[in-house]
C-alpha cells in the first residue's frame, strides 16, 4: 500500500497532467486536491503550534563574537532519547556542554551533505536526459564557498567603503 506522501506524489503528477501546468504552486495544489476530496489536515494543538513557533524563534537568534564580530547562532538543538521517545532539546552556545553541542553541529553538517548528495542525484540525472545541452556542473566541495562567505565585507563595511 502506497504512504501518504506516495499518494501526495501521485495527485501532484494528476494535477500536472490534468491542468498542464509545469511550474506548481503548492497552495493551488492543495486546493484542487481538497476540491477532490482529499482530507484536510487535523489542525495542530495549540501548545503545539507555540512550541514550533518558539524553535523558530530560537534557530532565528545570533550574537556577536566580542573579538571576531561576527555572528554566531546562540540556540543549538540536538535529540536525546527520553522514556523510549526522540526528543529535541535546546541550549544555549554560551552554556553549552561539549557532547550536546557536537551532536548539534554534526547533525546540521549530516544535513548539508545530504542536500549536496541529493543535489549531485538531480544534476546527473538532468545533465544525463538533456545531452544536448551543456550539463550543469555543480561543485561540492565548499572549503573556498565557506572561505569567501567568511571573509565577505559586511553590509556595514560596504556601505562605509561605497
Amino acid at each position: 500500500m502506497a504512504t501518504r506522501h506516495e499518494r501526495m506524489q501521485k495527485l501532484l503528477r494528476h494535477y500536472r497532467d490534468v491542468t498542464g501546468i509545469k511550474e506548481v504552486d503548492m497552495h493551488e495544489l492543495a486546493k484542487f486536491a481538497a476540491e477532490k476530496g482529499w482530507p484536510l489536515p487535523t489542525p495542530a494543538q495549540p501548545i503545539d503550534l507555540l512550541a514550533q513557533e518558539f524553535s523558530r524563534a530560537a534557530r532565528e537568534e545570533t550574537r556577536h563574537d566580542s573579538v571576531t564580530k561576527r555572528p554566531y547562532r546562540v540556540n543549538h538543538a540536538f535529540t536525546v532519547l527520553r522514556d523510549g521517545q526522540q526528543m529535541t532539546l535546546w541550549i544555549d552556545i554560551e552554556e553549552a556542554q561539549r557532547k550536546p553541542m557536537e551532536m548539534s553541529v554534526t547533525n546540521r553538517r549530516e544535513q548539508v551533505v545530504s542536500d549536496l548528495v541529493m543535489v549531485s542525484y538531480d544534476v546527473e540525472h538532468w545533465n544525463r536526459i538533456n545531452p544536448n545541452d551543456e550539463p550543469i556542473v555543480i561543485q561540492t566541495d565548499m572549503t573556498d564557498d565557506v572561505a569567501w562567505r567568511m571573509n565577505a565585507p559586511t553590509d556595514d563595511e560596504q556601505q562605509r567603503a561605497g
